[in-house]
């Protein structure tokens, strides 16, 4: 089946680094009616923007991911997926941005059908309400991320003046990762620090595939805060972003990864 929407505006839109490209640019502004000869609200005289192509989630499972959200929605072109997290935990609810207006209509269809055991409730709502969960997102890190602002990173400094503030055990988490990254490479990435080379968790969904996530035990927390000046290296092509983490959460990532 053809993916409904992919004429014309959509292309190029491909899941990835869509956040940075939607915040910047506006794909979806930048329709151009000639293309497919229907003119959405009243594209022909005066411009009157077309309300923004985004859907609200809510009672998605706890254990939801992105592909399970792309699956509920097969055929339609999906730009963008944000789960939303409340304090660190999934909240349940996510955000879902469509490539154009009719395929909120279609998406909107869905409501109330099944993911797994749950039915998911499917609404409309404003592109504010998106952009301040993303932003929400951002602070709650505590981090620059590259994925939502246009611009690149800021100076070092900058950067590492909010991650002085934390507080830091021996665990780093890692994000950013490519999918095929092996223990040895994560070994080789920190090869000037004190690393406990069996310690090292690369983070895994429960279907086996990896989440571009892992966790690594230092020698101790000095050394974990030392080994902070790698953030934003890259491994591969991919630039890999550090954060400090505990314990506890490496260990639920691995208990989630055996499940």
């Amino acid at each position: 089946m053809a993916m409904l929407g992919s004429g014309g505006f959509s292309d190029g839109y491909e899941v990835g680094s869509k956040r940075q490209r939607m915040m910047e640019s506006n794909p979806y502004f930048a329709v151009s009616s000639s293309t497919s000869g229907f003119q959405p609200y009243g594209y022909g005289g005066g411009f009157h923007p077309p309300p923004f192509p985004v859907v609200r989630l809510r009672g998605l499972p706890f254990n939801c991911t992105d592909i399970e959200i792309f699956k509920f929605f097969a055929g339609l072109d999906i730009v963008d997926v944000l789960l939303v997290n409340k304090n660190g935990r999934f909240s349940g609810e996510a955000f879902v941005v469509f490539a154009g207006s009719m395929q909120v209509e279609f998406a909107l269809q869905r409501d109330r059908q099944n993911m797994g055991r749950r039915y998911v409730e499917v609404f409309r709502c404003k592109r504010q309400d998106y952009y301040s969960a993303v932003a929400a997102e951002v602070n709650y890190e505590g981090i620059y991320d590259n994925d939502y602002h246009g611009s690149p990173p800021p100076a070092r400094s900058k950067r590492f003046s909010d991650k002085d503030q934390l507080e830091y055990t021996e665990i780093l988490k890692m994000r950013g990762l490519p999918f095929s990254v092996k223990k040895t490479e994560i070994g080789e990435f920190f090869r000037d620090f004190k690393l406990m080379e069996e310690r090292i968790h690369i983070a895994c969904r429960p279907d086996g595939k990896a989440t571009g996530e892992a966790y690594v035990e230092f020698a101790s927390a000095e050394e974990a805060k030392r080994a902070m000046s790698k953030d934003k290296m890259t491994i591969g092509s991919r630039y890999v972003e550090l954060f400090p983490s505990t314990p506890d959460e490496a260990r639920r990532a691995e208990s989630r990864s055996r499940q």
